[in-house]
């Protein structure tokens, strides 16, 4: 009965909320306890977020058994939101099948009813369900296989590009050693860079087990540290950890126990390219001039834009060519 009514009361939302937007600073608010203030978190309400994509899911979680991306806000909207599922729901205990499991990765990564593959920098709309997470608000199925839990992802713009990383310093978000700044007004402090794209210059990569998944810690000169969470991607693999002085970049997040949602603030590494000064992948430290569609690869797609052009002019000084 319950299923029946989360899916008429998404049929009706998603008719009704068209073109009106929640602001992720707003769902992520949180009181002084760590937990969220939204009483229509985890209820049938269904939410409509906005925002630039800051990665690629299969190089944050294992896509055979999880999917997310992080979506920020923009225009003053400073906080960002988490869209997650995963194959096996607790505390359901319903299971995807592997071919279903399948479809639903391929409904999400694709935009609705289209062939277009999303990737980092794009502009996209999510309406969803919400969960409250470990000290975060998500977008998800909230643990349901039924298709009327199911978000959806539609393209508003593609290639709008990545938003420049906030820069902020180890001693604006840790105290000594190692321990988070709480603040839940977010004048300060972890929270206050929820979900963001952020940047840390000069600090150390502290720890052995550099690899795709792994924790370790980055340190600055004076001796802060804060928790670096690696992503999937095949540079943790494929480069060694860089030694000296580096600029992290990453995806703020948090993963706190269920009994203290005011800790658990790490900053999360998608991938890393190895170009020695800056821990991130090319998204930020520069595309090839190649790579038109700006997906860290250079390939058919891009060909396939270049071929959409081919011989059109943009000469203002010629009268016979057309400007696009």
């Amino acid at each position: 009965m319950r299923q029946a009514a989360i899916f008429v009361l998404a049929v009706i939302f998603m008719f009704t909320t068209a073109g009106i937007s929640d602001f992720h600073f707003d769902l992520q608010e949180v009181d002084e306890y760590g937990v969220y203030t939204d009483s229509d978190i985890g209820t049938a309400k269904i939410y409509t977020i906005e925002g630039i994509i800051l990665n690629k899911p299969h190089e944050m979680v294992n896509t055979a058994q999880q999917w997310q991306i992080f979506v920020q806000g923009e225009n003053g909207d400073n906080a960002g939101t988490a869209v997650f599922m995963t194959k096996t729901n607790y505390p359901t205990s319903q299971i995807y099948t592997n071919a279903d499991w399948l479809y639903e990765v391929n409904r999400a990564d694709h935009n609705l009813n289209t062939a277009y593959r999303f990737k980092p920098g794009d502009r996209v709309r999510v309406t969803g369900l919400t969960w409250f997470y470990h000290g975060k608000t998500n977008i998800n199925e909230q643990h349901q296989i039924n298709p009327a839990y199911n978000f959806n992802i539609e393209l508003l713009e593609s290639s709008a590009g990545l938003p420049e990383p906030e820069v902020i310093t180890l001693n604006m978000i840790v105290n000594e050693p190692n321990v988070p700044i709480f603040d839940h007004t977010r004048a300060a402090g972890c929270e206050k860079y929820q979900g963001m794209l952020v940047r840390i210059n000069d600090v150390t990569i502290l720890g052995s087990n550099w690899g795709p998944g792994q924790t370790m810690e980055i340190q600055d000169a004076s001796g802060l540290r804060f928790n670096l969470l690696l992503g999937r991607g095949e540079g943790f693999t494929k480069y060694t950890k860089p030694q000296g002085q580096i600029d992290v970049i990453g995806i703020f997040d948090q993963e706190s126990t269920i009994e203290n949602p005011r800790i658990g603030y790490r900053l999360w590494v998608m991938n890393y390219d190895g170009n020695g000064s800056v821990l991130t992948d090319c998204g930020v430290t520069g595309y090839r001039f190649s790579d038109l569609n700006k997906d860290c690869l250079v390939d058919f797609e891009d060909f396939a834009m270049l071929a959409g052009d081919w011989m059109k002019c943009s000469n203002p000084y010629d009268n016979e060519c057309t400007i696009p």
